[in-house]
């Protein structure tokens, strides 16, 4: 063991008899401080017999160290009086010693003692008297040579250098080099043994000089080895390093890799798979475990076991249980229900039919995503669920391939896994919302995976094999179809989901959002009193959505102050129900931001009430138009689109083509400024189905007459007058009908699409399919042009 440090102490005198503590592959020299390990019955014996005296000890080296009882004979006659300045008793029977050698002394004789050895042994100082100039300059040169070896030394730290020089005399510097010289311990002893300090010194250097010499060499070696060595030859020598480590921990690769083997074995793969499987686990035999294609080919092969080939989920096609488990998850969407249960019926005729790709398109709240789940329950199928929102990389569709560091299976092949069955569910959630850049379009990606004839054999960059999708059944979300490519589109059965009626909503909040929301809280529903018209005051004065997300929402609150309500309750009102009327609404939920009488009905002259569909559902909107004095100027606000500009315009030329059937002045627009403004200008507005709504608000204006306040309409006008078809007229229809419009104009070329409207909006709205704009001039404004006209003769008359 490293002495610790040095302590100036002047030479005791040494008794007759001392107890002696034999040292195994150790040499202590005076005026050094060591710390022992003691574990042999004598040596402790001859601790406990100094410490029962006055401490003082003889420390003597072994000739041998593999004896255990040392004899006389055993020890040498040199050693070093010391004395003991602590000692640490251990658990297990051993002992911590801290020595500090005095004086060294030669032994007359040993002598046994009761469970030790003693010794008689008179002092040995150094000769030579006071220390001359060449004992000076002997003893420089040992702390030059000293620096140095410290220097190379890589076990013995800076501060050594320090501490040996400090020594106040130069045997105390001398003894300090020969302390920390990492040598055998003979020649530890043949240095303790010399009488001179000059032969002492003489032979530091000589020691010091040899040391040095050998340190130098190991240096030089060691950088030619470091320099020398090849990548392969340090990956084998850390390979066996890790094998050694594996094998004290009982751990082994060859245990991995046949356990691998097993595994793809035991797996049902197709052939071409198994073949890839087993070559690419030859190839990891052969391999160093540190090479970076080891850890590839490791987890190209965990991922062949890990997916499902063969595995299916036992599906029981029931249309009868199908109904009961899509009714009891979701209130309304009919046309959904009925295409899963005519896939339904067709799996239990047909073994493996071609699974439909359907593409659910609503607006937010209307349960897209968790239809996708209740189909998955109906169907007895594993679910899986994957959203494609802001994907921009085709490498999230198609992997990454294995060259790159870090490369993982595409989404699909992901969730395939987590599926763990080759007919899953697999939902593809906001569809509508991928982009695209420099990395490639993950739109055109997803063509393979929803192809019927390609998705068969999808190809996978990590995998490189292919693997069989088309017993998935894919079911795709998205707000609106315009964010979906046409090729896309294509491979796509589109179901719309246009929002929810007044009544479905009312439903939907009493079978599932209010038990949820009160369970959530804390309350039980059976002592809460909630009524129907507590709910529609609610929807109607608290939500303006087609779905009912913000319904939840507003549910929800109403449930945390009802619970905050029953935490506040005294204990002999704590059994009374908690009964929640209309008109505490105001104090539960704040004031209302809706108002039933946002949407006027009545008439009203230059204004409008157009339809529009955005992808938050279908949504009602006013058109103002104001004549001024001017010059013919056309202004249009409310930050329009540049096809809703387009058909302002044409519009404006529409009605300048018809002034004189619509009893306007011919030149009008000379005279006259026109502004077309569409509140709510902080929304962007866009879209050709505004363009009939403008050209009415236009007339009413400049004609004076009113326009029926119950009246909506939609299409695109051309500079002729007809009315083309728009798109999402289930939306606006339903927005309509939640604003209590009657009357709804359309154009006749989406008469066909009155039957996808909901019953009830049809049984409450009146549709009058139109081909041009005279009739939508007839049915929307409140009179006719010319009795209007004739009507203002007569009064001037």
């Amino acid at each position: 063991m490293s002495p610790l440090y040095f302590r100036d102490a002047e030479q005791a005198e040494i008794g007759e008899r001392l107890p002696v503590l034999p040292l195994r592959d150790l040499v202590l020299f005076p005026y050094v401080v060591t710390p022992l390990l003691v574990g042999r019955p004598a040596t402790l014996g001859a601790i406990e017999a100094a410490m029962a005296e006055e401490r003082w000890v003889l420390l003597v080296a072994q000739r041998a160290a593999e004896v255990e009882e040392p004899a006389a004979a055993d020890l040498h006659r040199t050693g070093v009086v010391g004395r003991i300045l602590q000692v640490n008793r251990l658990p297990n029977g051993t002992a911590k010693v801290l020595v500090e050698g005095f004086a060294r002394a030669r032994v007359s004789r040993y002598a046994p003692a009761a469970g030790h050895l003693r010794a008689v042994a008179v002092p040995a100082p150094l000769d030579g008297g006071a220390e001359s100039d060449a004992d000076a300059a002997q003893g420089r040169a040992v702390l030059e040579l000293f620096e140095e070896y410290v220097a190379l030394h890589r076990r013995l730290p800076d501060e050594v250098t320090a501490m040996v020089q400090g020594a106040p005399t130069l045997p105390q510097r001398a003894y300090g080099v020969a302390a920390h010289l990492t040598v055998a311990a003979e020649r530890k002893q043949d240095l303790l043994e010399i009488d001179a300090l000059e032969t002492l010194l003489r032979r530091l250097v000589a020691t010091l000089t040899s040391e040095i010499e050998l340190l130098r060499l190991e240096r030089k070696i060691d950088d030619d080895v470091r320099g020398t060595l090849f990548r392969n030859q340090r990956e084998f020598y850390l390979q066996e390093q890790l094998k050694a480590i594996h094998r004290e921990l009982g751990e082994d690769d060859a245990d991995d890799l046949a356990e691998l083997e097993t595994q793809v074995a035991a797996k049902t793969l197709p052939e071409a798979v198994r073949g890839r499987a087993m070559r690419e686990l030859r190839r990891l035999r052969r391999m160093s475990p540190m090479s970076p294609e080891s850890t590839v080919a490791r987890g190209f092969l965990d991922w062949i076991v890990a997916l499902p080939w063969t595995e299916r989920s036992s599906e029981h096609p029931d249309v009868a249980k199908a109904r009961e488990a899509l009714d009891a998850d979701h209130h309304g969407l009919e046309d959904v229900k009925e295409r899963i249960l005519d896939y339904i019926a067709v799996l239990a005729l047909v073994e493996k039919p071609d699974a439909p790709i359907l593409c659910l398109v609503g607006p937010p709240g209307v349960g897209k995503t968790s239809l996708g789940r209740s189909i998955a329950r109906a169907l007895g199928r594993s679910f899986a669920r994957m959203s494609l929102g802001g994907v921009r990389d085709e490498a999230e569709i198609r992997g990454h391939r294995r060259t790159y560091i870090g490369a993982m299976p595409g989404r699909v092949i992901q969730a395939m896994r987590r599926a763990a069955v080759v007919n899953p569910v697999l939902l593809l959630d906001e569809i509508d919302k991928l982009g695209h850049d420099y990395r490639g379009d993950p739109a055109a990606a997803l063509l393979e995976v929803l192809d019927p004839e390609q998705n068969r054999a999808f190809s996978d960059h990590y995998l490189e094999v292919d693997y069989d999708l088309s017993q998935v059944l894919f079911v795709t979300t998205a707000n609106s179809l315009a964010g979906i490519p046409e090729p896309l589109r294509d491979r796509m059965e589109i179901i719309r989901l246009p929002g929810y009626l007044d009544q479905e909503k009312l439903a939907i909040a009493r079978r599932f959002l209010l038990p949820r929301q009160l369970e959530r809280n804390g309350l039980d529903a059976r002592r809460v009193e909630v009524g129907d018209d507590v709910l529609r005051a609610i929807m109607r004065g608290y939500t303006r959505e087609a779905g009912v997300r913000e319904l939840e929402r507003r549910i929800a609150r109403l449930a945390r102050k009802l619970a905050r309500q029953e935490a506040e309750r005294a204990p002999h009102d704590a059994a009374a129900p908690l009964v929640v009327e209309a008109g505490d609404l105001h104090a539960l939920l704040g004031a209302a931001p809706y108002d039933d009488d946002d949407t006027s009905l009545d008439d009203k002259v230059g204004v409008a009430c157009g339809l529009a569909y955005t992808s938050v559902g279908g949504e009602t909107l006013e058109i103002e138009v104001t004549v001024l004095p001017g010059r013919g100027k056309l202004a249009l606000t409310g930050t329009l689109g540049d096809v809703m500009k387009e058909s302002a315009s044409a519009a404006m030329s529409y009605v300048r083509s018809r002034a004189v059937a619509l009893g306007i002045e011919r030149d009008f627009h000379r005279t006259r400024d026109i502004h077309i403004h569409i509140p709510a200008g902080a929304t962007p507005k866009d879209g050709p189905s505004a363009g009939i709504a403008i050209a009415i608000a236009v007339a009413s204006a400049l004609t004076g007459i009113p326009v029926r306040g119950d009246v909506a309409m939609t299409g695109e006008v051309t500079l002729r007058g007809r009315v083309l078809a728009i798109g999402g007229l289930k939306e606006k229809a339903v927005a309509a009908h939640r604003c209590g419009i009657r009357h709804v104009i359309i154009p006749h070329g989406n008469a066909r699409e009155l039957d996808e409207i909901p019953e009830e909006v049809r049984s409450s709205v009146v549709f009058h399919p139109v081909k041009t704009m005279d009739e939508v001039v007839t049915i929307a404004l409140r009179a006719q042009p010319s009795a209007a006209r004739e009507g203002a003769a007569a009064t001037t008359h």
